[in-house]
């Protein structure tokens, strides 16, 4: 299953991503009202299985029974879509987990995975325009990534059990000023400027995604293709890295994990060919199975702050 999160007047509802539409399942609920489903994607998450079942059970009879399917079934195109997980208790990134990436950026493979975390400030949806932060960096970089969303509490699991542990997967721009990022040793503050971190569109439940760590990736830059790997280049693959956070800290369920970007990021090319992300540039974001995400970066400029 493929959810969605519909942003609507200020407020996020939840949506199944179908071959005809994205089925509205709050605008459902307003009609067809059912206790046991909940219109948060937060609480499916939480209910797992079996609240996927009962959500796609509900979405069949309403869609087989309704008269009308006005403001049930949305077209794609219209869609102003949220972030697909709205509020993680945790973001936690691993960095350099791409061996072609700490390569191309002089760095050593990394003995254990490298971790730093973002915020819910970072998240925005598939579609939505991203300021520049440019009072205070002028290198933003794309950084193309495939998320964990935990699905069940994971403490001290193994790498055989981790990827029980998943509720699903999509896709992330990891966005990073670089100046700030390389200012410390520290790399919070150059990841965790606002919108950030745009996921979706989709969130892909585990069972459509057989194996995470054989997934073809790519960042698209104003239709130029800038980064094309596959995610089995990953120094620490999916189940290692959720094995190994477990160990330090409990995963809970809607915490998301972000897991590296291959090689052709922008820090990558040598200093004199660096041309960092500028007002009306189009990123997309692919990863097979997980669909497109796409952001235009504007001028903080041509905001209202």
């Amino acid at each position: 299953m493929k959810l969605v999160t519909i942003e609507h007047e200020g407020q996020f509802r939840l949506g199944i991503k179908r071959n005809d539409g994205i089925f509205n399942i709050s605008a459902a609920l307003e009609r067809f009202p059912n206790a046991g489903i909940s219109s948060d994607v937060m609480a499916v998450i939480e209910g797992g299985a079996e609240s996927l079942a009962a959500l796609a059970a509900y979405a069949d009879h309403v869609l087989e029974s309704a008269e009308t399917l006005d403001g049930l079934l949305m077209p794609e195109e219209g869609v102003r879509f949220g972030p697909c997980v709205t509020r993680p208790n945790k973001i936690i990134c691993v960095g350099l987990n791409y061996r072609k990436h700490a390569v191309e950026t002089n760095a050593p493979i990394p003995e254990y995975p490298i971790l730093f975390n973002k915020f819910n400030n970072t998240l925005t949806g598939h579609r939505e325009n991203i300021a520049l932060p440019e009072r205070v960096t002028s290198q933003v970089d794309y950084e193309a990534e495939l998320v964990i969303v935990i699905g069940k509490t994971a403490k001290y699991v193994s790498k055989d059990e981790a990827l029980q542990h998943v509720f699903g997967y999509c896709n992330v721009n990891d966005l990073s000023a670089r100046d700030l990022q390389m200012r410390t040793q520290q790399w919070l503050l150059g990841k965790s400027c606002d919108d950030f971190s745009p996921i979706g569109p989709y969130l892909v439940t585990a069972d459509e995604i057989p194996d995470p760590n054989n997934l073809e990736i790519k960042c698209i830059v104003n239709g130029e293709t800038r980064q094309h790997s596959n995610t089995s280049d990953m120094i620490f693959p999916c189940d290692e890295v959720v094995s190994y956070i477990s160990q330090h800290m409990t995963l809970a369920p809607g915490d998301i994990i972000l897991t590296g970007t291959p090689e052709g990021v922008v820090l990558g090319y040598p200093e004199d060919r660096r041309v960092y992300l500028k007002d009306g540039d189009v990123v997309t974001i692919e990863i097979e199975g997980l669909g497109s995400l796409t952001n235009r970066l504007i001028s903080e400029a041509n905001t209202t702050i």
